[in-house]
């Protein structure tokens, strides 16, 4: 098993892409951060956040999407944060920030929260 098959995905690890998979309606490619704690409970999450992110930019960006995912190579990109807690005022800043430069990349950015991420 390789090193990176054993690293746990979620916001805490940006050696690690989460899940990549291909939304058909609207037939974009979604690479999708999981951060199932919740906001503020960890001093450096934002600093995590920023690097996760821009871990994802660059994959796509530098073209390792297209290299190892050549049937995606021509469709749109959306990178999607799904958490498990909805943002507070500090996190949406910087939220907002990631989605404003992805724009200006030509990328997409979602963010959705999923209560059922958090801990039962």
């Amino acid at each position: 098993m390789s090193e990176e098959a054993r690293e746990t995905p979620g916001v805490h690890n940006p050696h690690v892409i989460d899940l990549i998979s291909l939304d058909p309606e609207a037939n974009e490619v979604v690479l999708l951060m999981l951060e199932e704690r919740p906001w503020g409970t960890v001093p450096n999450q934002l600093d995590q956040l920023d690097d996760k992110y821009n871990s994802y930019v660059s994959y796509v960006l530098d073209g390792h999407l297209a290299k190892q995912y050549p049937q995606y190579a021509d469709k749109a990109v959306r990178i999607q944060l799904d958490c498990a807690s909805p943002p507070g005022s500090r996190e949406q800043v910087r939220i907002n920030a990631m989605r404003n430069f992805a724009v200006s990349e030509r990328l997409r950015f979602r963010m959705n929260v999923i209560v059922a991420l958090g801990p039962s």
